[in-house]
């Protein structure tokens, strides 16, 4: 018994069609699509959805998320991402979470997800003071029970947060210095073992719908025998080595500080850009960066809020294109980014390059926007050849939208409506490898009334943990915002903030 969607407006976004909508009907025999064309054949078993005022696009791939941030969303705000990070990412005071809370933590976050048109996951999770499988084994299960797509990841830091960071530590008290230096971080084999058993644990989970992937945090975080081993161990098992780079202006200035050059040249210099290889942000890229991106194949993914959010800056958007670079996009954590919701993330992709000057031939265009949100996520994910597409043989992770709401009135063309008029109100059945998960606004496949009570059920408690690690971590904040200071007054080359170069200005 088949699922056949008839006569539909259908964005392909293959070779052909790509972001321009075209009628056709989609045929799907188990997880897979099996033919789309103007018709396709039927059954008597087969259930046959009327497509017509129905806009059919492929789900969207979140290329850059952090399930494990879904426990602060909305509790910061006007932090820079290192200002920020000591609370989020805390340095001293974190206790393990305990698999339980971990597995609600992430279905939840996917119930938002899905819900608003994210079929793919890339989750870099981080957990501290430290990852252990039965945290891993927590978030793989939730996602497989939920019925997601993900990449979930073994995020690892291994050097001492104050030394990830130009000058802090010489304006920190000894002692904390001392403190944080004395914490155990693993080593790089240690970490190689884990992802290789978390490689072989996960291999073959919901038919690989739910996998682990490599996550060095930064090439300023880790070193440098982890980071080319886990590009290394990636390419090996054909999965995605997902790293921080270049996120800020501090980045750009701790390249230069540690090694002397910029933070692309050093992972090229060390083996760290491949084809599995994406880099989460890309801000404070040279163009000599984005000519080694694209000499290795390496992807980005954009995260456009979160980047605003956290005044991180405004990526290369142009350059990335003209270069070849595959550009997917991304909502960040959901403490940086509050949210989730893609739809968000694809409005202000569309909309925040168009601010950065005034030749509107180089302004983004909604297809490219749709592109990076469905095939060039999927090739960030190394799931290009399973989904990113409608087309034979490619799994049916679908969107339906209805036409006939206020979002689509009136009815224009369907792709701008979608990236500029939509926030998701309009979708109607959410399906992941042919699996209707969602269906008018509801998850099928968990209790999400359940989900939300037994939270908040917990949230006294969460809370006082976090007021306590937050006190604790204060001690960081004044070194940390002199850092950020000094380092935004520093000329790096490029500048990618809206306003006036700082290190231009006579202040300083």
């Amino acid at each position: 018994m088949a699922l056949v969607l008839r006569d539909a407006e259908v964005l392909t976004m293959d070779a052909d069609t790509g972001a321009t909508p075209v009628r056709r009907s989609i045929r799907i025999d188990g997880d897979t699509i099996t033919e789309v064309g103007a018709r396709v054949r039927t059954d008597d078993t087969d259930t046959v959805l009327d497509g017509r005022d129905r806009l059919v696009c492929p789900g969207f791939v979140n290329a850059h998320t952090h399930s494990w941030e879904y426990l602060a969303k909305g509790r910061y705000d006007n932090l820079p991402l290192e200002l920020w990070m000591l609370y989020s990412y805390p340095i001293l005071g974190a206790r393990p979470l305990p698999p339980d809370l971990v597995r609600l933590r992430s279905l939840l976050f996917a119930a938002e997800s899905l819900k608003s048109g994210v079929t793919t996951l890339v989750d870099d999770v981080l957990e501290t003071p430290g990852q252990d499988l039965d945290q891993l084994d927590a978030v793989v299960d939730g996602y497989d029970r939920i019925g997601i797509r993900a990449d979930v990841s073994g995020h690892v830091i291994n050097r001492p947060f104050v030394d990830t960071v130009p000058y802090a530590a010489d304006r920190l008290p000894a002692d904390v210095v001392a403190e944080v230096r004395a914490r155990p971080v693993p080593t790089a084999g240690e970490y190689l073992a884990f992802s290789e058993a978390a490689l072989k644990r996960y291999r073959d989970r919901a038919g690989g719908r739910v996998r682990y992937m490599l996550a060095p945090s930064g090439p300023q975080r880790c070193t440098d025998d982890l980071i080319s081993g886990a590009a290394e161990l990636a390419v090996a098992h054909d999965v995605p080595c997902h790293i921080h780079v270049l996120e800020t202006k501090v980045q750009a200035v701790t390249g230069r500080e540690f090694h002397g050059r910029t933070l692309v040249e050093h992972l090229h210099r060390i083996g760290g850009l491949a084809p599995n290889t994406t880099l989460a942000h890309g801000i404070w890229v040279t163009d000599a960066d984005i000519d080694l991106l694209a000499e290795h194949d390496t992807c980005v993914a954009h995260n456009p809020v979160s980047n605003l959010k956290l005044g991180s800056g405004i990526a290369p958007w142009r350059s990335y294109h003209r270069a070849g670079v595959t550009l997917g996009l991304g909502t960040d954590g959901c403490s940086s980014s509050d949210t989730p919701r893609m739809h968000d993330v694809l409005k202000a992709a569309a909309l925040l390059h168009k601010a950065t000057g005034p030749d509107h031939h180089e302004w983004p265009r909604a297809d490219e926007v749709l592109r990076a949100a469905t095939a060039g996520g999927a090739r960030t994910a190394r799931r290009h050849r399973e989904i990113g597409t409608i087309a034979p043989g490619m799994q049916a992770d679908l969107l339906v939208y209805d036409l006939s709401t206020l979002a689509f009135t009136p009815r224009n063309r369907a792709e701008l409506q979608l990236v500029h008029s939509e926030n998701g109100s309009s979708l109607r059945r959410v399906l992941v490898a042919g699996r209707t998960v969602v269906e008018d606004g509801r998850l099928t496949t968990v209790d999400e009334d359940a989900l939300r009570a037994e939270l908040t059920a917990l949230l006294p408690d969460i809370r006082a943990g976090q007021d306590r690690v937050e006190r604790r971590n204060d001690v960081f904040a004044a070194a940390f915002e002199w850092m950020h200071r000094t380092c935004a007054a520093q000329d790096v080359g490029v500048h990618r903030w809206s306003g006036p170069d700082p290190s231009r200005s006579r202040d300083g």
